[in-house]
């Protein structure tokens, strides 16, 4: 037990100060994340759409999603993290408050595409902060904080939301305005000094040969297919979020008091176990394995609910999805980072992001239609045979993808 113990704390060690302010910003701002989940009831019950409108207007966020990632990663690579996560965090804020003046499906659509783009922006920014302010052998230790702070985040926010919602749906994005404004006025205030030095000491070192201009990471090959597999698993990861309740409900039989504490309990087992397993990774799997353990993992707590759906086995499923999640996520982002060079970081995170935003928007029509024609059983193994592959898939990959970066490296270094 202390030996656990002294690996859990140790896991905490040795991340900087700015890794922390990324942390308490991003669960700043996913606390105030208050909005999306409570979209759908806003317009069924307060502005009386129909399901299939509000669906329809919901895709423009998973739309909005793909654009912010993309543009998010273009523009960092041009003007700098630090700006583009300031302007996205601020310009949230009058975007939340227009909401509530939209009260057509057309309008709603238009202002939830727009406050999607920008508020999306903000991802692939704050990864390459991460990798900017994180000591090389802290990096996926760093991702793995503010992944904890965005589950935190996530369970505080809904929690929330239910409350303010109940007062008033407009207080509602109000109070979401305000969690934006809070997050960006505490980073501009903590980064503000730090990015100014950096970009004097950057004046001051003289580029004398310019070794290699760095490539598009829409031609990189090898970073592509990496994307696809990411890709494929954020569909397998992603019935979390949508077939997964309505089989709790319809299959498993679950009352919604059940399915929350189902739900809450993975997010506590994530704040709870993800540094800890994060450091046991690090120091004794490569990241292939690591990838091929957590990617299994998922599909097979997939896999087992076709077999048997007693609340035992349900909890078991989800922790070992969790587990999985754990090593998978964080380590998405490293490899990222890796492949990446030192002027290109944006647009490789923006690129991997955009894979999770189409898995998202691809992800509740392919579950529900397969679940509906052949049955959740099929889904099930279906998602576990898949997951499987792309498991494998990532264990070939990623050395073959990150030895070729390496060798690249070695390789301009000898010419410096």
């Amino acid at each position: 037990m202390v030996k656990i113990i002294n690996i859990y704390t140790n896991s905490f060690k040795g991340l900087s100060q700015e890794s922390w302010m990324l942390a308490l910003v991003m669960l700043i701002n996913r606390a105030g994340s208050m909005v999306l989940p409570f979209l759908g009831v806003y317009m069924t019950d307060h502005l009386h759409f129909s399901i299939e409108n509000s669906g329809i207007v919901l895709s423009f966020f998973g739309i909005g999603s793909v654009i912010g990632s993309w543009l998010g990663g273009m523009i960092t690579d041009k003007i700098g993290e630090y700006r583009v996560q300031s302007l996205s965090l601020l310009l949230s804020v009058p975007l939340f408050c227009l909401i509530p003046l939209f009260t057509t499906e057309a309008g709603l659509a238009g202002i939830i595409l727009a406050q999607s783009i920008v508020s999306e922006t903000f991802r692939p920014a704050n990864s390459v902060a991460i990798t900017k302010y994180a000591k090389p052998e802290n990096i996926t230790r760093a991702f793995s904080l503010n992944r904890m702070a965005v589950n935190l985040g996530f369970s505080i926010g809904p929690a929330l939301g239910g409350i303010l919602s109940a007062i008033s749906y407009e207080f509602l994005f109000f109070s979401n305005a305000l969690a934006a404004l809070l997050a960006g006025l505490m980073y501009i205030w903590f980064f503000r000094k730090r990015t100014r030095l950096a970009r004097q000491e950057a004046r001051k070192v003289k580029q004398v040969i310019i070794i290699k201009k760095e490539n598009s990471p829409y031609k990189d090959g090898k970073f592509l297919v990496y994307s696809l597999c990411c890709m494929l698993f954020a569909i397998c990861f992603f019935q979390l979020f949508s077939t997964l309740t309505i089989f709790y409900k319809d299959t498993a039989h679950l009352s919604q008091q059940n399915i929350g504490y189902i739900l809450g309990y993975s997010g506590f087992l994530i704040v709870l176990l993800e540094m800890g397993f994060v450091q046991l990774a690090e120091k004794y799997f490569t990241l292939a394995f690591t990838m091929l353990t957590g990617t299994f993992l998922c599909g097979f707590s997939y896999a087992m609910l076709a077999f048997d759906h007693s609340m035992v086995v349900l909890l078991l499923s989800m922790t070992l999805l969790c587990i999985g999640e754990i090593w998978t996520l964080p380590f998405m982002s490293t490899i990222t980072a890796l492949r990446s060079g030192e002027n290109n970081k944006g647009a490789y995170m923006g690129l991997n992001g955009m894979s999770f935003s189409l898995a998202f928007i691809v992800t509740p029509y392919v579950g529900t239609l397969i679940a509906d024609t052949f049955g959740f059983n099929i889904l099930w193994i279906g998602t576990g045979v898949l997951a499987v592959i792309i498991a494998i898939a990532f264990y070939f990959i990623i050395p073959w993808m990150l030895k070729d970066k390496t060798n690249a490296d070695e390789t301009q270094e000898g010419l410096i």
